[in-house]
């Protein structure tokens, strides 16, 4: 993956990173609320917040200290 690539995913991923926390709020914020939808979102949002971190540290060049 050449590094255009993977900043293109890691956009698509933030983006939907964001999208998921706007819309566990907004189901939490409802009188009432199904709670495994909840936990599946948070669920997808963590695998997400995993990928976007693996992303970003191909990103990041090898140092040698």
């Amino acid at each position: 993956m050449d590094e255009e690539a993977i900043r293109a995913r890691l956009a698509i991923i933030k983006e939907e990173h964001r999208d998921l926390d706007a819309a566990i709020e907004a189901i939490q914020s409802g009188s009432v609320f199904d709670l495994l939808q909840v936990q599946r979102l948070k669920k997808r949002k963590l695998m997400l917040k995993d990928e976007i971190s693996k992303l970003e540290a191909l990103l990041l060049p090898d140092i040698i200290a």
